[in-house]
Order: C-alpha cells, then structure tokens, then sequence
C-alpha cells in the first residue's frame, strides 16, 4: 500500500475533529511550500540581479 492509499484509509476512519485539523494541516503545509518557492525566488533574484541588472545584459536581450 503506498502513502496515498494509507492516508486515504485513515482518512475513512476519521472523525469529524480530527478530518477538519488534518484540512488545516494540508493547507498549512501547501501555503508552507509556497512561501518557500517565494523565498528562494527572491534570493536568486536579488543575488543573480547583481549580473542581470547592468546595460550590457539589457543590450544583449534586445534583440529577442
């Protein structure tokens, strides 16, 4: 049985309290990986912005 089917199981067999916590929680955690996607696109940004962000690089991609 993989994750899926098991969590799928447990999910049958859960009451009402504990599937309303477990919607938190998978919210949680997607808003979680989304910030974490932000985060680390900020970083390259801002670090790769040093050699993207000059006039060369602009009259490089003119053209395209």
């Amino acid at each position: 049985m993989n994750t899926k089917e098991e969590l799928i199981n447990e999910i049958e067999e859960a009451s009402e309290p504990i599937l309303s916590e477990l919607l938190d929680f998978v919210h949680f955690l997607k808003a979680k990986t989304l910030r974490e996607k932000m985060d680390t696109t900020l970083i390259s940004e801002s670090s790769l912005g040093k050699d993207w962000l000059n006039p060369e690089e602009n009259e490089a991609w003119q053209s395209l």
